[in-house]
C-alpha cells in the first residue's frame, strides 16, 4: 500500500505508479485513497475513512501538490473538493444531518488508469446517490465531474443543494478573485475576502435570483449568508505561495461561489487561519430518479496572469458543451 508520508520524497513518481499499477480496476472496499500523477501535479483521492493523520469525512482531494511546491495546497488532515452539505432547506439539527455527504459511506473505484470515482450510495436523510470522478487533463489541470440522483424525499422549499469545501492551507491571502459585478453593470475582477465566518459569504451569479429559504433551525451557514457581489463568469481563483489555484465551472445555472476566513481551522506554525474556498450546485424544483450532473475544471500552476487565467477559461469553455441538467452516465 502506498505510504502517505512518502508522497514528498524523490521517489514521488514511482510511488504514485506502483500505487496504481497495485490496484484492481474495480470496486475494492479495502480500498480507500488512491495516488494520481501527472505532469506537475500529484493528487491524493479519498473517501470518508480515516487514515493515519487524515480525519473521517474528508473525502475528495486529500493532497494536491504541484512539483514546484513543498506543500500540498490543502490542509493537511482534511481536504479539497470536499462534498460537506446537502441542503433542501428542512430543519438541520444535527451534526449527522449537516455534514450528511461526510458522515454516509463512500466508496472507492478506480475507473481506469487516468480516472478515480468517488461513489456515495442514496444517502439516509436526503436520499441522494453521487458519483464523482477526477481525472487529469491537460497540463496542471485535474477535472471533477459529478452526478447526482435523488431517489426519495420532498423539497418543501422547491429546491435541493449540494455544498463543496476546499480548505487552503495557510496562504499569505485568503482572498477568492472573480469576475462580477457590484451594481448589476459593470464588470470588474472583485475580490471576496470575508472578516468571519458566516458573513456575507456566499457569491449567486449576476442573473441568480433564486431564493433558497430555510427551516428556522438556529444554525448558521454559510450557504445562508448572500454578499452583495455578484459573478459574471463561472470561475474563481486564489494564490498559496508561489502558485495559483483556479476553479472553473461549465455553467453558471445553479453554480454559487463561497468563503470562509478560518473554515480550516488554524495553521499554527504560520500563526494564521485556513481559509475555506467553496462553490454551491443548486438544483431548482428537482425530480426524483433524473440525473443531475455539471463539470468543474481545477488548475494549479506557477503564479499567472489573469490574462492566462482567461484565456485557459475560454479554451476550456471551448471544448465543453454546457449540459445544464445531465451529463452521460460513467
Amino acid at each position: 500500500m502506498w505510504d502517505r508520508r512518502k508522497f514528498l520524497t524523490t521517489s514521488l513518481a514511482s510511488a504514485v505508479s506502483a500505487s496504481l499499477a497495485s490496484r484492481a480496476r474495480s470496486s475494492d472496499p479495502n480500498t480507500h485513497y488512491l495516488g494520481m500523477s501527472h505532469g506537475q501535479l500529484q493528487a491524493l483521492i479519498g473517501d470518508n475513512t480515516a487514515h493515519a493523520d487524515h480525519r473521517a469525512g474528508y473525502n475528495g482531494i486529500w493532497e494536491l501538490f504541484h512539483k514546484s511546491a513543498s506543500r500540498s495546497i490543502f490542509v493537511p488532515g482534511i481536504a479539497g473538493l470536499n462534498l460537506e452539505h446537502v441542503i433542501t432547506g428542512a430543519p438541520l439539527k444535527s451534526d449527522d444531518e449537516f455534514f450528511e455527504p461526510r458522515r454516509a459511506p463512500m466508496n472507492l473505484q478506480q475507473l481506469d488508469s487516468d480516472r478515480v470515482q468517488l461513489h456515495q450510495p442514496p444517502t439516509p436523510l436526503t436520499h441522494v446517490e453521487s458519483w464523482t470522478t477526477f481525472q487529469f487533463a491537460e497540463e496542471s489541470t485535474l477535472d471533477m465531474d459529478f452526478r447526482c440522483r435523488i431517489h426519495s424525499g420532498s423539497f418543501p422549499y422547491g429546491y435541493l443543494a449540494l455544498f463543496w469545501a476546499s480548505y487552503i492551507n495557510a496562504p499569505d491571502d485568503k482572498s477568492m478573485y472573480f469576475l462580477g459585478t457590484l451594481d448589476g453593470k459593470n464588470e470588474q475582477w472583485l475580490q471576496l475576502s470575508t472578516q468571519t465566518h458566516n458573513d456575507q459569504s456566499t457569491v449567486r451569479h449576476k442573473d441568480d435570483t433564486f431564493d433558497m429559504r430555510y427551516a428556522d433551525d438556529g444554525r448558521p451557514a454559510l450557504f445562508k449568508s448572500l454578499s452583495p457581489m455578484k459573478f459574471t463568469a463561472p470561475f474563481f481563483y486564489g494564490n498559496i505561495d508561489n502558485l495559483t489555484w483556479c476553479v472553473m465551472f461549465d455553467r453558471h445555472q445553479g453554480i454559487r461561489f463561497t468563503h470562509s476566513p478560518s473554515g480550516g481551522g488554524t495553521n499554527q506554525e504560520r500563526r494564521t487561519s485556513n481559509p475555506a474556498w467553496d462553490f454551491q450546485y443548486v438544483i431548482e424544483n428537482p425530480e426524483l430518479h433524473r440525473d443531475y450532473a455539471f463539470r468543474v475544471r481545477t488548475v494549479l500552476t506557477p503564479r499567472c496572469s489573469r490574462k492566462e487565467i482567461l484565456a485557459r477559461f475560454a479554451r476550456w469553455q471551448s471544448q465543453v458543451k454546457s449540459r445544464v441538467d445531465r451529463l452521460p452516465s460513467p
